[in-house]
C-alpha cells in the first residue's frame, strides 16, 4: 500500500483542508517544511522518500483557474508523479493537464457533469491515467446532477468499473483533516463488490489507520494533516514499511 501526500492549493498557496469548509482553510503550518509554497513543499516530500504527490488544484476546481506552470514546476523541480484534480469535465480540459507535466488525472463527481465523459476519457488516454474519485460528505456523494448524486458509492464504483476504470478514490471531505478516521463501511464495501484499485482519503489519524487500511487491500491512501502536524512521522512509517 503506497502513502501519497497531498496538495490542497488555493490562491496559488499549499493550505490546510478541514471538513470540506472552503471559505476556512489557510496556509499550512507544518513540522517537515516552513513554507506554503507548492514547490517547496513538493521538494520536501521528494527529500523524505516520496515518489508520487496527489494535488487537489481548489483554483480550477473552484474557478477553473489550472495551474498548468505549477504543475510543470513541480514536475521539473521536484520530479514526482502527480495524480491532480483540477475539476475536470471535458476531455480538452483533460488533454491540457495531462500535457503539463501530470501523470494522472483525477476527475472528481463533485465536478463530473455527466457519466458519459468518463468512458471517453478512459478510452482516450487509458485507464492508467485516469482516476475517479468518489467525492463524498458524510457518506453521501457530492454532485449537482441527479444522476450522480442520487446513486450510491458502491453503486457508482460498479459503474465506473463497467467503463474501464481502474482505480478510484473515496474521499470523504467532511472527515478531511479533521482528526476522525476513514469512513472504512464505503471503503471495504467497494472492495469487497468491485475489482478496482481503491485508494482513500480524509481522516487519517495514525499508523494504525494506515495499518487497518492495508489489512483491507486498500492500494493507497492520501494524507495532510497527520504529515503536517507530525502525528505521521517520517520514522514511524518507515517502521511499519510504508516507505
Amino acid at each position: 500500500m503506497k502513502i501519497i501526500p497531498v496538495l490542497d492549493v488555493l490562491n496559488g498557496v499549499v493550505v490546510h483542508a478541514v471538513g470540506g469548509k472552503r471559505e476556512k482553510y489557510y496556509p499550512i503550518k507544518s513540522v517537515l517544511c516552513k513554507s506554503s509554497d507548492p514547490v517547496n513543499v513538493a521538494l520536501t516530500f521528494r527529500s523524505l522518500g516520496f515518489d508520487e504527490l496527489y494535488m487537489a488544484d481548489l483554483d480550477a476546481i473552484l474557478s477553473n483557474n489550472a495551474n498548468f506552470s505549477l504543475y510543470k514546476r513541480i514536475k521539473a523541480r521536484a520530479d514526482l508523479n502527480l495524480m491532480v484534480d483540477a475539476g475536470i469535465s471535458d476531455l480538452e480540459k483533460a488533454r491540457e493537464v495531462l500535457e503539463n507535466g501530470v501523470s494522472k488525472i483525477i476527475i472528481g463527481t463533485e465536478t463530473l457533469e455527466n457519466l458519459a465523459f468518463v468512458e471517453e476519457a478512459v478510452s482516450l488516454f487509458g485507464k492508467n491515467r485516469v482516476i475517479i474519485s468518489l467525492d463524498l460528505k458524510g457518506g453521501k456523494i457530492i454532485s449537482k446532477f441527479p444522476d450522480i448524486k442520487s446513486r450510491s458509492p458502491l453503486e457508482l464504483a460498479k459503474t465506473f468499473q463497467g467503463m474501464g476504470v481502474a482505480q478510484i478514490i473515496v474521499l470523504d471531505l467532511a472527515r478531511v483533516g479533521m482528526n476522525k478516521g476513514i469512513n472504512l463501511g464505503i471503503v471495504k464495501e467497494i472492495l469487497e463488490q468491485t475489482s478496482v484499485e481503491v485508494l482513500t482519503g480524509g481522516g487519517v489519524r495514525d499508523i494504525k489507520d494506515l495499518e487497518k487500511l492495508r489489512s483491507m487491500g486498500v492500494a493507497g491512501v492520501l494524507v495532510a494533516t497527520a504529515l503536517h502536524n507530525g502525528r505521521l512521522t517520517i520514522k514511524k512509517l518507515k517502521q511499519a514499511s510504508f516507505i
